[in-house]
């Protein structure tokens, strides 16, 4: 084998690993309640809002509320940043974040806007 060959299959081995190892740390694992209390990292959680009695504190970018999951358990959440317009209406929140010291802390929240899937079950039933 010729040098530039030793050296195009070298550089395709680096790039693999370095792209494998980029692709590891981008994807969050999407898990119940239970195991965002063990796991160390940046999880995701999927749940639906608990209760109306959630703290808003927009000149601050605090969101505090309690998500809870399809098996009706509770988990706290705290959120710093832009909060979704839509928020309140959400059929469902996905928090992205870690666990700690009793609090989810999300560093992204993504909403269900029931409206748009309203408006798309309203054109179902138009066509059909």
């Amino acid at each position: 084998m010729n040098l530039k060959a030793m050296l195009a299959v070298i550089l395709l081995v680096v790039a693999t690993a370095i792209g494998i190892t980029s692709f590891k740390k981008t994807v969050t694992p999407y898990i119940s309640f239970a195991e965002a209390r063990e796991a160390r990292g940046l999880v995701q959680v999927n749940g639906t809002l608990a209760d109306k009695k959630y703290v808003l504190k927009p000149n601050e970018q605090f969101l505090s509320f309690r998500l809870r999951d399809s098996k009706g358990e509770i988990l706290p959440v705290e959120y710093h940043g832009v909060v979704p317009g839509n928020f309140d209406q959400a059929t469902s929140i996905v928090a992205i974040g870690h666990y700690q010291d009793g609090t989810f802390t999300a560093e992204q929240l993504l909403v269900k806007c029931p409206s748009k899937y309203q408006a798309e079950a309203e054109k179902g039933k138009t066509r059909s």
